[in-house]
């Protein structure tokens, strides 16, 4: 079973860069999007037509042309959730839960630090809520988390740790709550894989050059319960896939 998640960051502008191509290239049993920026009814036939073999199901923000993510499946689930319950968090369209017989898919757009740290104590929050509701889940079925989860975790997953040491992505603060959710049952696929690999890059910035240089940060995971760890069989970063500032990430797994 093949799994793909990728931030578009603007599902309307990277339709025209590629987008349809990748997409029935890898031919994908879930795909998992972020950053659609988009409401429903701005679908229109020429993006139906890319989804048309697929279960397709959105969650946009409030504020349009911002956030937002969708998943498109070929298996029909039992159960599909928007948000995770919380008011406060659910304003934005950042999770969208698919139940299936065997496990839940959790698509997710954590919410970006952003410049001089100003949202931070949201995400501090954000970060406990949105463990909380893995756990819960976990405790019923085997979980699979994927998305743009804006951090880095390690140092070994950015290219230029020690001058980002408080930037949005790097603080310690939200390093800290990965490491706590992966202590609370689950496992960062690519690093239980590659747990060496250097210069494996989800996002680079517009400016610099960044991409062409390979200056990049980790910050795009699927994640899954530790139960089913031994399950997965290869997780991907298809860093030549361009059209967005991030790339797209997958993981094959044998459920």
């Amino acid at each position: 079973m093949r799994l793909i998640s990728w931030n578009v960051n603007g599902l309307r502008a990277v339709i025209n860069k590629g987008f349809k191509d990748f997409f029935d290239k890898e031919s994908a049993d879930i795909f998992c999007i972020q950053e659609t920026k988009m409401q429903e009814d701005q679908i229109d036939i020429s993006i139906n037509e890319i989804f048309k073999n697929y279960n397709s199901y959105w969650n946009s923000a409030e504020k349009k042309g911002y956030s937002g993510t969708a998943v498109f499946t070929k298996q029909k689930p039992l159960n599909v959730s928007y948000g995770i319950g919380i008011e406060e968090h659910d304003k934005e369209g950042r999770v969208i839960t698919l139940e299936f017989e065997n496990f839940y898919l959790v698509n997710c757009y954590t919410p970006n630090s952003k410049r001089e740290l100003e949202r931070l104590d949201y995400r501090q929050e954000w970060e406990n809520e949105i463990r909380n509701y893995l756990t819960n889940l976990d405790k019923k079925k085997p979980v699979i988390y994927c998305g743009d989860l804006n951090v880095a975790h390690k140092e070994i997953d950015l290219k230029n740790p020690k001058t980002n040491r408080r930037s949005a992505g790097f603080t310690d603060e939200e390093r800290n709550k990965m490491t706590e959710l992966l202590d609370s049952g689950f496992t960062d696929t690519f690093r239980y894989l590659y747990p060496d690999k250097e210069d494996a890059y989800t996002w680079w910035s517009y400016m610099f050059k960044a991409r062409e240089k390979n200056v990049g940060w980790r910050i795009d995971y699927f994640i899954v319960s530790k139960s089913i760890e031994k399950k997965i069989k290869e997780s991907y970063i298809f860093s030549e896939v361009m059209g967005s500032d991030h790339c797209p990430v997958g993981i094959d797994i044998d459920l």
